[in-house]
């Protein structure tokens, strides 16, 4: 639904965006966009996200698309950091979003990023993650990500109108695999589905492969009897229909079946999952962000820098619009095209490895996460595909 009172529009008054700016900002604010909800206390979000829900149900029964974004060491204390302060206050804050979304309907688009960071989290290969935060019990803490997780998909789940999806990250990013085994521990098969790609720039193509091989990797583990590990994955793409040669696959270009770029070419891994799944199909659907992806991820080696960490998911330069969000994907696993991220905030400041406070690939200094990036905003309206109209 097109949101009256979005944050776009806030950012048009409180700015006083005027001439480019203004109407870059008005175009954007007419395309249906998710809300975000990223803490206040429980009657705060109970009157917050009713106050939504209400507005889309009486506008032609219009459903809304809701993202819950208030977990604990909420992006592991980087650009995006805030959230709830332990696992009681985060149970108490879900159950008053459901509360607010009572029996209307609506969309959860569960904590972006409550998967691809875990605090103090070890992997199904056995990987200790980088994300350690100093306040968190390594002994507890990940234990309580995934409990949180699970009575948010129970909680809202159980609502008769509402779907959630949880995250799966990118196609960049976790191993097939890797997110497989999360989603499942935090609650996959009883929840609508997964996410991809919120607030990234993967082409919508290599979202729509990767999505198709967590499903698959899902049903290969709890159905066929296969393991995480054998869950074929983008990192090394060989299989029956390659002839077992394989490559790492890139993310900038679009991946299809039969490429001839080895590193473009979905079939090898396509067919290993046909082989092994024989009979058993996969179900588990899934919803892509499209917001920003309509020129792909910037690749940091096109530039002119050279940077110790590009950080290329952060405000990076030349991107565009991709598809307008939609239920008409013509996938059969793919729910729908969503704009997730709402496009022309910032995704913080990006130092890129130098030491501020300059956004060297820009020359400016961005602003923080989730305000409004004037000059970001044009370059994804000047360069959306397809153009918006």
């Amino acid at each position: 639904m097109v949101n009256p009172h979005s944050s776009t529009l806030d950012h048009v008054k409180e700015l006083g965006l005027t001439g480019d700016a203004r109407d870059d900002a008005l175009a954007l604010a007419a395309v249906p966009t998710a809300t975000w909800f990223t803490g206040g206390s429980p009657r705060e979000i109970t009157k917050d996200v009713k106050d939504v829900v209400v507005h889309a149900h009486a506008d032609h029964r219009k459903v809304p698309v809701l993202v819950a974004y208030n977990l604990p060491f909420r992006d592991c204390a980087q650009y995006s950091a805030g959230g709830a302060t332990s696992l009681e206050e985060y149970t108490a804050w879900i159950d008053a979003f459901a509360r607010g979304i009572g029996n209307k309907q609506a969309v959860v688009i569960l904590e972006p990023d409550g998967l691809g960071i875990i605090p103090w989290y070890t992997t199904v290969e056995g990987n200790q993650e980088w994300c350690q935060p100093e306040e968190a019990d390594p002994e507890t803490a990940a234990a309580e990500r995934f409990a949180m997780l699970n009575h948010a998909v129970d909680t809202l789940g159980a609502l008769p109108g509402t779907k959630v999806y949880l995250d799966a990250g990118n196609s960049k990013w976790l191993n097939v695999g890797d997110s497989t085994d999360r989603l499942l521990k935090a609650g996959v098969e009883r929840a609508d589905g997964f996410f991809l790609n919120a607030s990234n720039y993967q082409y919508t193509e290599n979202s729509q492969a990767y999505g198709r091989w967590i499903s698959s990797c899902i049903a290969l583990v709890t159905q066929a009897g296969g393991a995480f590990a054998d869950c074929g994955n983008q990192y090394w793409n060989g299989g029956p229909a390659t002839g077992w040669e394989g490559v790492e696959m890139s993310p900038y270009g679009r991946w299809t079946a039969g490429d001839p770029d080895p590193a473009l070419n979905t079939s090898g891994v396509d067919s290993r999952y046909a082989e092994q799944l024989g009979d058993v199909r996969p179900t588990t659907s899934f919803v892509v962000d499209t917001s920003r992806n309509g020129q792909g991820p910037w690749d940091p080696a096109t530039s002119e820098n050279t940077y110790s960490d590009a950080e290329d998911w952060c405000n990076p330069p030349g991107r565009g619009l991709g598809e307008r969000a939609t239920l008409d994907t013509g996938e059969p696993l793919v729910d729908a095209y969503l704009w997730i991220k709402v496009p022309g905030e910032s995704d913080g400041q990006c130092f890129r490895g130098t030491g501020g406070p300059l956004d060297p690939e820009r020359g400016t200094v961005d602003p923080p996460a989730g305000q409004w990036f004037v000059e970001q905003a044009d370059e994804l309206v000047e360069l959306a595909v397809p153009a918006l109209g």
